[in-house]
């Protein structure tokens, strides 16, 4: 009973280890929004109206941004190799508030265009330990802003899906 009690003990800090290396991203480009348990760029991300274009300021940034989660997955297939882990990277587009009636195809397409954006310029996912989706939220979810033109943006969610733990 003690040695399962001991193993159990283990298995539930490597989990919480897990979920902490989550949150390594570089301070540079993120920050973690402790309250709703997810990630936002630390630059506004500007749109026209009515648009999911990436204005040629923000695509500099965007692509630091993507590598910087690609050498995140990738640091961390390789301290947590031979575990049951797999890792799901949600793109969140948002949109705001405002008379458009699109607003949550737009979302999408904003969220797919920094996808698109991320691919042409060779970044990609181990898709073997990685699944990556693309989402828009539309005028809807959790953590919105009151000035519409910050709903804006991109969320970027990274969930480790942890299989069975074992001991090391």
């Amino acid at each position: 009973m003690k040695k399962r009690q001991e193993a159990t003990e283990q298995q539930l800090k490597q989990i919480t280890d897990i979920q902490d290396a989550v949150k390594e991203l570089p301070e540079e480009y993120f920050k973690y929004d402790e309250e709703h348990k997810r990630f936002a760029l630390k630059r506004q991300i500007s749109f026209v109206a009515m648009s999911s274009e990436i204005t040629h300021g923000d695509k500099p940034y965007l692509i630091n941004v993507g590598e910087s989660i690609a050498a995140l997955i990738d640091k961390m297939k390789k301290e947590y190799a031979g575990q049951d882990i797999k890792y799901m990277i949600i793109i969140e587009g948002m949109s705001s508030r405002d008379s458009y009636y699109k607003n949550n195809e737009l979302s999408y397409e904003r969220a797919l265009a920094l996808y698109n954006l991320w691919n042409n310029n060779g970044i990609r996912f181990d898709n073997s330990i990685c699944e990556l989706q693309i989402a828009g939220s539309g005028i809807n979810g959790v953590g919105r802003s009151k000035n519409e033109v910050l709903n804006q943006r991109f969320l970027i969610q990274i969930v480790p899906k942890i299989g069975n733990v074992r001991e090391q």
